[in-house]
Order: C-alpha cells, then sequence, then structure tokens
C-alpha cells in the first residue's frame, strides 16, 4: 500500500502531508464502506449475519472479510493514484479497526445493547427501535429506521477513527 516517497527519498518534498494522507485514507474508507455495505454484500449475509450463534457469526464474518477487502483496494489504489503516504502497517492497523467495529455493530446485539444503555439519559433505545416494523401489524421494514442509522453513524465515526490510524504522524518541524 506504500506509494512512498518517503523522507530522504526523491520527490519527498513534493509528496502529500499528513492531513492529505489522513482526507485521502478517509475518503477511500468510506466511500468502500458504502459499496462494500450496500453492493458486495449479498442478501444472505445482510439477511443472516444478526441472527444468534454461529449461522450469524458465520455470516458477519464473511460480509466483514469481503468488506476489508474491499477497503484494503480502496486504500492501495488511493494511495498509488495521490501519493498518499499509507504505511502498511498503519494501513493493516486501520483495517483492522474498521473491520472488528464493523462487526461488532453488524452482529445487531451489542449495538442495540448499547442504545439501550442510553435510552435514560439520551433515549438511544427508543431511536434504535424507531421505525422497525411492530409484532401484529402490517408495517414494513425500510431503511429510515433508528436502528440504520445509528449503524451509519457508529461506522462513520469508527471510519474517522481508521483514517487517523492510517494518516502518517505529522512531521516535527523545528524553528529555525
Amino acid at each position: 500500500m506504500t506509494a512512498g516517497p518517503f523522507p530522504g527519498q526523491p520527490g519527498y518534498e513534493n509528496a502529500p502531508g499528513a492531513a492529505a494522507s489522513f482526507a485521502a485514507a478517509y475518503a477511500a474508507l468510506h466511500a468502500s464502506h458504502e459499496v462494500a455495505d450496500h453492493w458486495l454484500q449479498t442478501g444472505h449475509q445482510a439477511a443472516a449475519k444478526g441472527l444468534p450463534g454461529w449461522p450469524g457469526r458465520r455470516a458477519c464474518a464473511a460480509h466483514v472479510t469481503t468488506y476489508t477487502a474491499a477497503q484494503a483496494l480502496a486504500l492501495a489504489l488511493t494511495a498509488r493514484v495521490t501519493g498518499a503516504r499509507l504505511a502498511p502497517a498503519r494501513a493493516a492497523a486501520a483495517l483492522a479497526v474498521s473491520a472488528v467495529s464493523h462487526y461488532a455493530a453488524d452482529r445487531r446485539a451489542p449495538l442495540r445493547a448499547l442504545a439501550e444503555l442510553l435510552e435514560a439519559p439520551m433515549g438511544k433505545g427508543s431511536f434504535y427501535r424507531l421505525g422497525a416494523p411492530r409484532g401484529g401489524r402490517d408495517d414494513n421494514a425500510c431503511l429510515g429506521t433508528g436502528a440504520y442509522a445509528l449503524d451509519k453513524a457508529w461506522h462513520t465515526g469508527w471510519l474517522l477513527a481508521a483514517a487517523l490510524v492510517a494518516a502518517p504522524s505529522p512531521e516535527r518541524r523545528t524553528a529555525s
């Protein structure tokens, strides 16, 4: 994933700085998140990843595997095209942050439990249930539910964290 150049190599002074590399990493992670979550994820994975036990774990792991591969490809292509300095170890750590947080949210129960924990102080349990089908009624589930909104916000926050991990540390410059 390293596009370089690095300190001491020709062209380093023209390479993107830490802020530009962070922005490139965030754009790559966010765009590939959307593609992987809505285009690459199979219908079976989407329906089964929240199920209890091993069937749900397997479906979620399969989804997160393709999701992470899409993000790795996006980071590599972005670094290559833009010259963003994304060190392989930092990119791998960023992918791990994204994958683990994505798996936790997509198993459903952890995010639902967090929302319920935040019901009293912030009303998040009620918001999580907003728009969900109600038993015995002819409700239609849709993407406009509170659970979906909280899921998207969770993922976006963790994509920011992953991009911060991927970006190089800013160079320290001393006053001359």
